[in-house]
């Protein structure tokens, strides 16, 4: 249990100092979405550009490992979709529950990944965003088409959304120059790993500065319903496919550990776009972020 709590806290420990830096207003409340918006747009794809160009990416395995995820995404979206046949609830509030059921954080996912698991941890998890994130786009996208009428809903928002994404960007790029045998010149490649190494901390430092926990409202039965699919059902869902596509004990741990994560932040951005619960999403990201802890730490002591 000690090179889990090794890994674990000091990931944790970002977050809540970043939280610790909103309460005390450090170094003020405009620098932290300007950091946020560094992360995501130089940082972060520095990163995945860095550790997907410089990596082995040939396994059999490969197709069946992106498989399983996205099987057990699309089928917890439709265990919720039945939930809410049986237990209706507003569509506002319903696409949040949605959102907050499959989504995940990808700051907390790449930064456990590579603690635990080292370099191959954090390529397997970048393959899995490459694939995941504009899976998880379209889905969420097409459950406010189908539950809210909204003009802005269309199959050029959609594409816009995947193809202006920076995340997806760097992967496709640090993918391509890695098959097609491209070798950076040193200069670039040295940049770029230093880039690279600010992009987690700075990351899990935004996600704490982001955490609202005025606002939760843990007796809402939505913000439940979704918390259970995010760490009960889509880790069982994801287990029971790695299992079924026979991959290695590595691979099933990085799909279990991804399935159990918090929400992803962006979800309030999309909420707020396509008229979502704001305040449901917020409590949801919130909560999700403080109790993955427990449902993490669970999952790393039996596949680790």
């Amino acid at each position: 249990m000690e090179h889990i709590f090794s890994a674990l806290i000091p990931v944790f420990g970002l977050i809540l100092i970043g939280y610790f830096f909103k309460r005390i207003k450090f170094p003020s409340h405009e620098f932290w979405p300007q950091a946020d918006k560094l992360t995501y747009y130089v940082l972060m794809p520095a990163l995945l550009i860095f550790k997907l160009s410089n990596a082995s990416l040939a396994s059999k395995d490969s197709f069946s490992f992106v498989l399983a995820a996205l099987l057990a995404i699309f089928f917890t979206m439709i265990l919720l979709m039945l939930i809410n046949k049986i237990k209706p609830t507003n569509a506002s509030a319903f696409t949040s529950v949605v959102q907050g059921g499959i989504r995940f954080n990808t700051y907390v996912f790449l930064a456990l990944a590579g603690a635990i698991f080292g370099n191959d941890g954090l390529i397997l998890s970048a393959i899995i965003l490459t694939f995941a994130i504009p899976f998880i786009n379209i889905l969420c996208i097409t459950i406010f088409a189908l539950y809210i009428s909204n003009e802005k809903l269309n199959f050029l928002y959609l594409l816009k959304s995947i193809i202006t994404n920076p995340l997806i960007i760097a992967c496709v790029i640090g993918g391509s120059i890695n098959f097609l045998g491209i070798h950076f010149p040193l200069i670039i490649n040295n940049t770029l790993e230093i880039l690279s190494k600010a992009a987690l901390p700075m990351g899990l430092l935004s996600v704490g500065f982001g955490l609202v926990i005025k606002e939760i409202k843990s007796s809402k039965s939505e913000l439940i319903i979704s918390s259970f699919a995010k760490h009960l059902i889509m880790p069982v869902l994801i287990f029971i496919f790695a299992k079924y596509f026979e991959l290695d004990d590595m691979m099933i741990s990085i799909l279990v550990l991804f399935a159990v994560l918090p929400t992803a932040p962006s979800s309030f951005i999309l909420a707020r776009q396509l008229g979502g619960d704001i305040g449901l999403i917020s409590s949801i990201i919130t909560v999700q972020t403080l109790i993955s802890s427990l449902f993490i730490v669970l999952v790393l002591k039996f596949f680790i």
